[in-house]
C-alpha cells in the first residue's frame, strides 16, 4: 500500500485543530472557520508531525467520507500509527476499507440497533440517577462533574454492554487519555495501547472459556473473528464508548448553563422527539471529535476546486464542517432547530457513520435531563475562562468541572 506524502514542510504549517480561542470556548479555531469562507482546502500539520490537507466544509467533508477514492485504511498511512506493530496486526474496523471493513463491522451491528438500544434505555436511566446519587450525597462542594457524573454514566453503560469489569475503568481512562493526548510522546502511546491491547485480548480468551449475556461473548461465539480481532475492534468500541460522550456531556452543562434558557427547555421536554432534536443540536453545535478523522487519496484528485495527489493525507474538521452556512445560524446554539436534510456529521458519514450513535443519542438524552431536573440550581463554580478546556486532545471536552448546587 502507499504510504502518504509529505509534500511540504510540516514545520511551517499552522498546527491542526488548533486552540478554540475566539469569542466563544465552543467555536472551532478561528482560522479554521475562515478558511470555508474561500475555495479549496486549507494545509496544516496534523498532532503527528504530518502535512494534511483540511476539509472544513460540509460537502467536501461528505465527499471525504464517502468516496472510496479516499482510505480509512491506517497501513497506508504508517505515520500516523501508534507503532510499527500496531499497523502489521489486525485492524479495528474504523481503521479499514471494504470488504475487510464489512466483514468486521457486521459482527457488531445487530448489537448496536436502535430497537435494541431503546431497549436499554429504562437500564441506562436506572444506571444515572444510581450515578447522580452517589454525587449529590458526596460532602465537599464543588464537585467535578467530568470524574463523578460524565465520565462514570457512559464508561459504565459500554462496560455493561462489552461485559467488561466496571472495576477496571480507571485502567480505561488513564490509558484512553494518553492516546487522545496531542503531545503525548510515542512512547507513552506505544505502551498504552500494548497495554488496552493485552486487556482485552485476555478479556476475549476468557470469554471463549467463560461466556455470558455480553457483547463479547455473542461476538465470539458466532465464530466469525478471532480472540486477536475482537481484542482490537472491543478496544476501539470501549475507548469511544466512554471517551466522546463522556466529553460531550461535560461540555453539553457548560453550554446549557451559559444559556439557562436553553437549559430550561432540556429540564421542561417531555416529547422525546423533542429531547432527541435537542441532543442532535448540542452534537452539532460541540462536536467533540477535533482530530480523529483522517484518509489518504489513493488517486489523483480534485476537490473544491483543489488538487489532492494520490498519497496525500486528508483530515476532516468535523466540528468546522457542522457550523456550515447550510445550519442558519450556525454559530447559535438553538435545541428547537430542526436539522436540514442530510443531519450534521458529528457521528461521520458514509461506512464509517458511528456504529454507537443511538447508544450515545440514548446517554445524552437521559443524562442531561435527569441532571438538570434533579439540580435546578446546578451552576458551575468557576468562571468559563478558568475551565480547562481539551484543546490538546483528539476529542474536545473539559478536563475538569467543578459545580455546586
Amino acid at each position: 500500500m502507499t504510504a502518504i506524502t509529505a509534500a511540504g514542510n510540516a514545520a511551517e504549517l499552522p498546527p491542526y485543530p488548533g486552540a478554540r480561542s475566539g469569542r466563544c470556548p465552543f467555536d472551532p479555531p478561528a482560522e479554521l472557520i475562515e478558511g470555508q469562507q474561500a475555495p479549496g482546502l486549507r494545509r496544516a500539520q496534523t498532532s503527528h508531525g504530518v502535512p494534511a490537507w483540511v476539509a472544513t466544509r460540509f460537502e467536501d467533508a461528505k465527499v471525504v467520507l464517502s468516496d472510496t477514492r479516499f482510505s480509512a485504511d491506517v497501513r497506508r498511512f504508517p505515520q500516523l500509527t501508534v507503532s510499527t506493530q500496531n499497523a502489521q496486526g489486525p485492524q479495528p474496523f474504523p481503521r479499514t476499507d471494504d470488504p475487510e471493513h464489512a466483514r468486521i463491522r457486521r459482527q457488531f451491528t445487530g448489537e448496536f440497533t436502535v430497537k435494541r438500544m431503546e431497549a436499554l434505555r429504562p437500564s441506562i436511566r436506572d444506571l444515572i440517577n444510581t450515578i447522580l446519587d452517589e454525587m449529590i450525597s458526596r460532602e465537599e462542594r464543588p464537585v467535578d462533574l467530568v470524574r463523578h457524573f460524565a465520565l462514570p454514566v457512559p464508561s459504565l453503560a459500554v462496560s455493561l454492554l462489552l461485559g467488561v469489569p466496571y472495576e477496571d475503568h480507571d485502567f480505561f481512562q488513564e490509558n484512553s487519555a494518553v492516546l487522545t493526548r496531542r503531545f503525548a510522546t510515542r512512547e507513552e502511546k506505544t505502551a498504552a495501547s500494548a497495554a488496552l491491547n493485552d486487556y482485552m485480548l485476555q478479556l476475549a480468551h476468557r470469554k471463549q472459556r467463560e461466556p455470558a449475556d455480553d457483547l463479547v461473548s455473542r461476538v465470539l461465539a458466532a465464530g466469525e473473528l478471532s480472540p486477536q480481532e475482537m481484542a482490537v475492534n472491543g478496544k476501539v468500541l470501549l475507548l469511544a464508548g466512554h471517551e466522546t460522550t463522556a466529553n460531550m456531556i461535560g461540555l453539553s452543562v457548560v453550554a446549557l448553563l451559559n444559556n439557562p434558557e436553553q437549559a430550561a427547555r432540556i429540564r421542561a421536554v417531555e416529547d422525546p422527539k423533542r429531547a432527541a432534536r435537542a441532543v442532535d443540536e448540542l452534537l452539532r453545535y460541540l462536536t467533540v471529535p477535533q482530530d480523529l478523522i483522517h484518509r489518504v487519496a489513493t488517486e489523483d484528485l480534485e476537490l473544491g476546486g483543489q488538487h489532492i495527489s494520490a498519497g496525500d493525507l486528508v483530515t476532516v474538521s468535523l466540528p468546522t464542517a457542522n457550523r456550515d452556512a447550510r445550519f442558519d445560524n450556525a454559530h447559535v446554539l438553538d435545541l428547537e432547530r430542526t436539522q436540514p436534510s442530510g443531519g450534521h456529521l458529528a457521528f461521520g458519514y458514509g461506512i464509517h457513520q458511528c456504529l454507537g450513535q443511538s447508544l450515545a443519542r440514548i446517554e445524552l438524552q437521559e443524562a442531561l435531563t435527569i441532571l438538570l431536573r434533579r439540580l435546578p440550581d446546578l451552576r458551575v463554580a468557576v468562571p468559563t475562562d478558568e475551565i480547562k478546556f481539551r484543546h490538546d486532545m483528539a476529542a474536545f471536552g473539559v478536563h475538569e468541572l467543578p459545580v455546586t448546587w
